[in-house]
This record gives structure tokens, sequence and C-alpha cells, in this order.
């Protein structure tokens, strides 16, 4: 072995060290090593931070970043070349990315910009500010320059802005060997990454689709036309919430996004619905709890004024159902055993229209839930409240029986909580519905006004069987 090759293999051995030190067992980066990328920084060693990072893969350098401070991740900038920069930032978080952003120079930025694909591209440069996007846009070729304007011109979270403009498209005269010799000698204006050729007709519109795998089992004589599969077109003006519903329901790969002429214009692939589905997943759970993302770089004041104004409706609704308490203190004040157990019922309640509530944004979401089921799904879930209310119902009375030893109570007891979780389920099912059926987004107000309704269910069915059996 020459002595060049036990170099090559000592670099690669220390290399699989590095990533072996950045990277525990779930992937999730090892505490120690940033602190090594963080100490590098602070002695300005450029060589060891060279070597930290070049064991990580782009979107582990991204996630790194987000642990360190906005002071280190300046000073980390600079030592990112375009290529590697190009693949970082796509990675970040939008709030860091917009601050890091700041911090590169235009005419870096420009460079790292053209090695993106134009989805990715277009993102970045709708994240810069007014006058760095001008210096950043003339510095790029005016190819690269028209085609982020175009994507630009679409509204944000449509097909047009998460599509990529690169494409691989065939006339359907071809065979698969014309194809095949055309795409080898222009392979440098190729996608990076693709699935399918679309066969296209002489107005561009797509006809067809040939999958790679498919072209490469095929003889060189077969037409195109012959082999091609349907596509499922998607519209350029398209929510993107859309488009990863119509992916998941017909198991797509990729698909070709046309124009209002039913020209195509791009291409959206698997990857670019993964990070879709992930976004529209985590907004509908923190809608759900009426919170927005507090990201590792958000500012305090940034998280109360997200937060502040759900917990003071929240604080209407409360005294609202807290009023239902006044109207019994005569009987709260004759049997105080009351005050102790009310809050149970309507705990228990709220528990049970979360669950349901969880259960119907979910199916609405993924549009499992519609007008012709509704009827069932409510039936459904008011039956599941109420078996559950009579279960707890017998346990929850039984223990109750055991300490007070009142047979009166504990029926009072009873029979509130089957009716607040039958109530629970029903408002946990029919409040999204109706909010969705307004144009609402059901999971961003739902608990609010689930949580009312237990509460205030609970509260009075409780008070008044009590006032009614024992008083």
């Amino acid at each position: 072995m020459s002595r060049e090759t036990d170099d090559l293999a000592d670099v690669a051995d220390i290399e699989e060290d590095l990533e072996d030190l950045a990277l525990e067992d779930d992937y999730a980066l090892n505490p120690e090593f940033v602190s090594d990328v963080a100490d590098a920084l602070d002695r300005g060693d450029a060589e060891r931070l060279r070597e930290l990072l070049s064991a990580l893969h782009p979107a582990d350098v991204a996630d790194l970043m987000g642990f360190l401070s906005a002071d280190a991740r300046e000073e980390l900038v600079p030592h990112l070349d375009p290529e590697t920069l190009a693949e970082i930032l796509s990675e970040l978080d939008s709030e860091i990315r917009e601050e890091v952003l700041e911090h590169v120079p235009s005419a870096t930025l420009a460079k790292a910009i053209g090695e993106m694909e134009s989805d990715d591209a277009a993102d970045v440069v709708d994240d810069l500010e007014a006058d760095k996007r001008a210096e950043v846009m003339a510095a790029m070729p005016e190819t690269e320059r028209a085609a982020i304007e175009t994507s630009l011109a679409y509204e944000d979270e449509t097909a047009g802005r998460l599509m990529q403009r690169e494409v691989v498209a065939a006339p359907q005269f071809w065979t698969v060997g014309q194809a095949i010799d055309h795409f080898r000698r222009d392979a440098g204006d190729l996608p990076e990454l693709f699935f399918d050729i679309y066969v296209v007709d002489p107005a561009y519109k797509p006809v067809g689709a040939v999958p790679v795998s498919l072209l490469l089992r095929s003889g060189r004589q077969v037409p195109l036309a012959q082999i091609m599969e349907p596509v499922n077109e998607i519209a350029v003006d398209l929510d993107q919430e859309e488009v990863a519903y119509i992916f998941d329901k017909y198991h797509l790969i990729s698909a070709p996004v046309v124009d209002s002429a039913g020209r195509l214009v791009g291409q959206i692939t698997v990857d670019d619905i993964v990070g879709v589905v992930q976004e529209e997943g985590e907004e509908d759970i923190l809608a759900l709890a009426g919170v927005s993302d507090a990201g590792r770089d958000a500012s305090v004041m940034g998280i109360v004024r997200s937060r502040l104004p759900w917990l003071l409706i929240n604080t209407l609704t409360a005294a609202l159902a807290a009023s239902v308490i006044g109207a019994f203190e005569g009987e709260i004040q004759k049997l105080a055993i009351l005050a102790a157990l009310m809050p149970v019922v309507a705990s228990l309640g709220g528990n049970a229209g979360t669950q349901t509530l969880a259960v119907a944004v979910r199916a609405l979401a993924s549009r499992e839930l519609s007008a012709f089921n509704a009827v069932r799904t409510v039936s459904r879930e008011m039956v599941v409240g109420l078996m559950n209310g009579a279960a707890l119902a017998l346990l929850t009375g039984g223990a109750i029986y055991l300490m007070f030893h009142d047979l009166r109570l504990t029926l009072a007891f009873g029979l509130a909580l089957m009716i607040n979780l039958f109530v629970a389920a029903a408002a946990g099912a029919v409040i999204p519905l109706a909010l969705d059926r307004m144009g609402r987004d059901p999971a961003v107000s739902s608990s609010v006004f689930v949580t009312f309704v237990t509460d205030f269910t609970g509260f009075f069915a409780f008070l008044g069987l009590a006032a009614i059996i024992l008083l």
C-alpha cells in the first residue's frame, strides 16, 4: 500500500471518529461535540473548526447552528464556502436563517443561491430584507434571477412556491434510446433529484410520465408513449396542504405542476412534501394548544404576544363557567364536600373533550371527516363518551361511597360525570366541525370552547343534581 493510500485511509478514519463523536445513537447532536465547536470558535481555531464541521451532514450543521448563540453563528458563517452554505441554508429554521443571512456578504450569498434548487433559492431570497435582496439579485446571472422572480410571483404556501422549476421532459414521439442519449448529453442541465420523465405534447402539456426505473428496464426502441403512465397534475396555485393530501392519497413520489393553460412549469417531489407534512402537523399541534412556534431563539416578548390573547379569552370563558358556582353558593355552604368534588367532574370532562377534539381535528385535516359521515362520527363519539362516563362513574362513585358513606352524593356525582363526558364528546366533535364549516381553522380555537363547555356543564350538572338529590 502506498503512502498516499495510507494517508487517505487515516483521513477516512479521523472523519469516521469525528462522526461518531458528533452524533448520538438517535442521530441527535452530542452536547460535547457542540461544546467543542463553540470552543473552537472562541479560540478562533479555523483548522479545528473545519475538521469538526467536515464530519457533519448539512442538516446536522443546520441543527448545530440552532444550538449555538447568535454571536457564535456570526463567527461561524465566514468559515462556510458558498457550496456548503447553500446546502445548510435550505435546512435552517426560518428565524435562524433570517439572522444568518444578515451576516453573509451579498456576493457570497449570490453564489450560494446559484447552487440551490429553484424552490429553495426562492425561499432564501424571500427571507432577505429589500435592500439586500436587490444586491443579491443584481449579483446573480440573468437566467437564475428570472427563475427566482417567477417563483416569488406565486402566492406563499402554494404549489408554485413549493415546486422546483427544473424538470425532465421529453416529446411523446421519442423512444427510450433517444431519451437516454439526450439526457446523457445534457446531464449538466438535469435536476439533482428526479424520479420521472414527463412526456409532453407539442404545447408542452404533460400527457404522461415514465418512471426512471421503468425507463431503464425498457428496450431502446420502445416509444415513450407506449410505456408512459398517467400523471396527477398539480395546479400551480393549489395550496401546499392540498398538494400534500394528493401525494398521500395517491402514493406519489413526484408530480408535474402546470399553469392555468395546462403547460408544464415545474415539479414537486416527495422530499418537498415531507417538509410540508411536518410543517402543517406542527402548526396544527401548536394551534390546538393556542400557541405559536417558540423556536430556540424566540424572544420572551414574542412568545408572550402569541400566547396571551388566548389566555385572555380562556379567562373570560372560565369566568362564565365559574358563574355557575356562584349560582349554587348556598348549596355549597350547606355541603362543603361539593366544592372538593366538582373540579373532579370538570377535569375528567375536559380530558374527555380534548381526546375527542384531537381525533376530530386530525380527521378533518386528513379528509376522513366530512359532511357525509359527520352524523355517524359524532354519534359514535357521543356513545363512547357515555360509556366512558358510566365506567368512570362506577369506579369513582364507589370510591366516594367508601369515603363518605353517602349514596345520594355518590349518585349525584356519578350522574354528573356521565352527563359531562357525554356532552364533552359531543362538543369535541361538533365544535371543530362547526368552525371548519364556517371557514375557520378548527385547530386554532376549538380547545378554548371545548374547555368552556366541559367546565360549565360539569359545574352545572353536579351542583344542580346535588341541589335536587341532596338538599
